[in-house]
């Protein structure tokens, strides 16, 4: 054979195998992540005051209710989880649409909040740069901007996120629960994509806001009524910090899905060394809750990124802006 009749099948061999490596990795990848899609960048152009338009309105509604960043970053958690971070969490029930809401399920009903700051981000953007700033990723930054108010890191957020137009409801009902045992959670995190370290940081949120007795290791005590709000940290429950790991080594956790960090058989090989090591080191606990986050806020929504900006944040039963 002429050596150059060897190079050519040579060269077309290399070029095989490298295409189905090519494709291995992207499927590898693509049920988890969008983030190549994705720029800190992305609304310099069409919307350059965007985070600061954000920030005034969380800043504002802070004031009138301090559990609004718990609240928020809350709304982003629950929304990346289910459908991926698509806005998903914020489509109200249209019968027309074939739309079920995701606010009715367990895990948000009469416990998720914020919405009304949700639209006001939006009727504020809408007034600046109409049409242009998705829901989806107002949750992100909106996310990003209340842990850095309460004091927490800061991280640039990816964005360019297209509003689902589809809710599930079936996703929806598996959210994280606060009674979930250890290796439960570990699956559904692992499921998109997050491993210990991610667990770990990503419940560090519970260091500020509130959560109603019922979902607590003691329950409500005797004279609570079901609903009761009680700190998630009783130490500085508005702000952003490590502690909530030095509440978890005290066996102090409010929720037993946290406390279980600790405590499930298998925590110990696992997820208790980190919690430790976030005890000690506020900078670590940071470096990798903002990292988490910026891995989190990467899922991909499971219909791809062929979604629309809403002119509202809730589809229905809202005046438009």
């Amino acid at each position: 054979m002429a050596a150059s009749s060897r190079f050519s099948l040579a060269a077309a061999r290399c070029s095989l195998f490298l295409t189905a490596a090519l494709v291995l990795l992207a499927l590898s990848h693509g049920a988890h992540g969008h983030g190549a899609g994705l720029s800190s960048s992305f609304y310099d152009g069409s919307c350059p005051g965007m985070r600061d338009i954000v920030r005034r309105v969380i800043q504002d509604a802070r004031v009138a209710d301090a559990r609004i960043p718990a609240s928020l970053i809350r709304l982003h958690f629950h929304d990346c989880f289910v459908n991926g971070c698509d806005g998903s969490l914020l489509l109200d029930d249209d019968l027309q649409a074939g739309i079920m809401t995701e606010k009715k399920v367990l895990a948000n009903n009469r416990s998720a909040r914020g919405f009304d700051v949700v639209d006001d981000i939006k009727r504020a953007l809408e007034n600046a740069c109409p049409g242009i700033v998705s829901c989806a990723d107002i949750l992100a930054l909106a996310a990003e901007i209340s842990v850095e108010l309460a004091g927490g890191p800061s991280w640039s957020v990816q964005l360019g996120r297209r509003d689902g137009t589809s809710a599930n409801i079936e996703s929806a009902n598996n959210l994280p629960s606060p009674f979930d045992p250890l290796e439960t959670l570990q699956e559904k995190f692992r499921n998109l994509g997050l491993d210990d370290t991610d667990l770990v940081a990503l419940q560090g949120a519970h260091t500020f806001g509130r959560t109603q007795c019922q979902f607590t290791q003691r329950n409500c005590t005797a004279g609570q009524r079901a609903g009761a709000l009680l700190n998630l940290d009783g130490v500085t429950p508005d702000v952003f910090d490590n502690k909530y790991y030095g509440n978890l080594l005290q066996g102090r956790a409010q929720l037993p899905s946290d406390q279980v960090m600790l405590s499930d058989p298998v925590a110990a090989a696992t997820t208790a060394p980190i919690v430790r090591r976030f005890s000690g080191s506020q900078k670590d606990f940071f470096k990798n809750f903002a990292a988490s986050m910026v891995k989190m806020g990467n899922i991909s929504p499971l219909t791809g990124r062929d979604g629309e900006i809403r002119k509202n944040c809730r589809r229905v039963n809202k005046k438009p802006y």
